[in-house]
């Protein structure tokens, strides 16, 4: 099951799941709106139609790839919820810390107009964050970080190394099994050849590759 990012769509989880579906994969593209709904609602009805559809195609196991907000969605859910068929979870680039940007940005006129409202949702402290009220993950998890920026304003407003909007270190969560840095972005990552090759390597491994030469740089 994929899920896209925040103001993405399923498209940008496109080529992801054309190579996985090649590697005998049987996928669900789940798209939601994020400008319709937020983070909470989001959770119920992005991750339970993925579900649904993968449960549908007689599946025995249930893994995730997820994008930016599409891992905070994941894990929103299974804060509450259990799957049986729950299988291993990638999350690319996940705020699992939240991200400065929206700490910055997100008062600024027009901002959430453009995002949606989990936009608001994803600063790094306060009751209104949804990361920083979350538990640690309790399921089989590995995170991918980007730590290339093409968003030299925004990575001003980033403390650390980052991707353009989040930063390497806001990307960790503990309970995670996994952990690697690629040299990506943000806006881009789910969509290299080598990030892809890593999230197949953890679905059947429970582990990334370390040795690869795109790895850690």
């Amino acid at each position: 099951m994929l899920l896209h990012g925040l103001s993405r769509t399923d498209f940008s989880m496109q080529k992801m799941a054309r190579i996985l579906t090649e590697e005998g994969y049987r996928v669900s593209n789940v798209h939601y709106d994020s400008r319709d709904y937020n983070i909470q609602e989001l959770a119920n009805l992005a991750v339970n139609e993925g579900i649904t559809a993968c449960l549908k195609q007689e599946a025995e196991r249930i893994h995730f790839a997820t994008h930016s907000l599409g891992g905070i969605l994941v894990r929103y859910f299974f804060k509450d919820n259990t799957l049986e068929e729950l299988g291993r979870v990638v999350m690319l680039a996940p705020p699992n810390h939240g991200s400065q940007i929206i700490d910055v940005f997100g008062g600024v006129p027009g901002f959430e107009l453009f995002t949606g409202e989990p936009a608001s949702q994803l600063g790094t402290s306060g009751p209104e964050s949804i990361p920083a009220n979350l538990p640690p993950v309790s399921f089989e998890l590995g995170v991918i970080a980007g730590n290339r920026s093409i968003s030299p304003i925004f990575s001003l407003a980033l403390p650390d190394r980052d991707d353009g909007k989040v930063t390497v270190e806001s990307t960790k969560i503990e309970g995670m099994q996994d952990f690697i840095e690629m040299p990506y972005t943000h806006t881009f990552i789910m969509q290299r050849d080598a990030v892809i090759k890593q999230v197949i390597h953890f679905l059947q491994a429970g582990t990334f590759n370390h040795t690869s030469p795109s790895s850690n740089m």
